[in-house]
């Protein structure tokens, strides 16, 4: 199979014998080096064989030497593909010529769709997009990609909530999500609001049931703070319990820091490397140099060639390549007791509603060990309590 590829790559011919003497004819081409196979006889006088272009020149001067006549009946390989190319030049550049136009469109932005935008949020997004170079007619490759421009738009534009980022084929389609927009009503069926944890009431805002605590009471987890049945007795009526009830509530969190810690980070240097990708081979083509850091963290952009809506196995590889560094972060005692306490905080944050307040933490207990400083912390709290169970008529 190998030899098969070279002698395709180099050229290759098939030719006759015709005549007396072809097995002498056949051994004095071995004696001279002339390589041949692929040998079968035609009859008594006739053989045919495979041989290389280049050993042309040295079959002649036997041929002449001999009782034996030759004719070329086949050729096969590259050079004599060449050859039929460059004949049929003005055909094999127009279809190159197409082929790469073709690829080139594939990979161009020719269009942009907004959906879910207001006209003067759709303008906003445009300009921005413009900056960002999402253009019609600009090439894919050097746009960023679709995360980094929904970031960039979230941030850019106040007006709106989320927007989504799709390249399909050439266009890009944006789905947007307006900040203000109205919401329908909910339509809710009679309920009761009760307390889904042990708290002491802090404040009240109810706007339909009957309250039945107050504020500095003290609730358990499932008691009733509005009820839905209101009116005279005898003359009740169910409705739909609505209301904030806001309550002081109790944490415990548990934090653990280490004294002394080894962090990679970045030092802000960094460079690119540029590559067309085949496959798994990667050709560079741009940022040769020589310049390594002794560590690094390296970011790859990958974009690939389509034609038409297919994704062909071609790609431009951007690499970036930061350079990091190994500090060592070091704290007292307090501060990494402080660095405890902030940890702690953050992930409780995280957890609470967006209304809720942490008013108050102490340190129930402190200790060091292996290097390490472990905190138990009590939260205080104020945050809405309520959740609701429905309420059937007679309860």
């Amino acid at each position: 199979m190998k030899n098969q590829w070279i002698h395709f790559f180099i050229g290759s011919v098939k030719v006759a014998i015709n005549g007396k003497g072809t097995e002498r004819f056949i051994n004095e081409c071995v004696r001279r080096g002339i390589v041949v196979w692929n040998l079968r006889t035609q009859g008594s006088h006739t053989v045919t064989f495979s041989m290389k272009v280049s050993d042309i020149s040295k079959i002649r001067a036997i041929v002449r030497k001999s009782d034996c006549k030759l004719r070329f009946i086949g050729r096969r390989g590259v050079p004599f593909l060449v050859k039929r190319a460059l004949h049929n030049s003005g055909f094999l550049i127009g279809s190159i010529s197409f082929l790469l136009i073709i690829t080139l469109l594939s990979n161009m932005v020719w269009g942009i769709n907004v959906e879910g935008a207001k006209p003067e949020t759709e303008h906003l997004i445009l300009q921005e997009l413009k900056k960002l170079g999402v253009e019609k007619g600009k090439f894919q490759f050097f746009i960023e990609d679709n995360e980094s421009i929904q970031r960039h738009l979230e941030e850019a534009i106040s007006d709106i909530t989320w927007i989504g980022v799709e390249l399909n084929g050439t266009t890009y389609h944006f789905e947007v999500v307006e900040k203000n927009q109205p919401e329908p009503p909910e339509q809710y069926s009679p309920r009761n609001l009760v307390a889904k944890k042990k708290a002491i009431i802090t404040k009240m805002f109810v706007e339909e049931g009957k309250p039945l605590i107050t504020v500095n009471d003290f609730v358990n987890k499932g008691e009733i703070l509005v009820t839905g049945k209101i009116g005279k007795e005898g003359e009740e009526k169910y409705v739909p319990a609505r209301g904030k009830i806001f309550g002081e509530t109790w944490y415990k969190s548990e934090v653990e820091v280490e004294i002394t810690t080894k962090l990679n980070v970045l030092t802000g240097n960094h460079k690119n490397k540029h590559y067309v990708s085949i496959g798994n081979v990667h050709i560079p083509i741009w940022g040769f140099s020589n310049q390594e850091y002794k560590k690094f963290e390296t970011e790859d952009n990958v974009r690939h060639v389509k034609f038409f809506n297919w994704e062909l196995p071609i790609a431009y590889v951007k690499k970036t390549i930061h350079e990091s560094e190994e500090v060592v972060r070091e704290y007292t005692l307090d501060e990494a007791v402080e660095a405890a306490k902030k940890i702690g905080r953050d992930h409780l944050e995280k957890k609470l509603d967006s209304d809720a307040e942490i008013i108050g933490e102490k340190v129930l207990r402190q200790t060091t060990n292996n290097g390490k400083v472990k905190l138990e912390i009590k939260y205080n709290v104020i945050e809405n309590i309520v959740t609701t169970i429905p309420l059937v008529q007679g309860d």
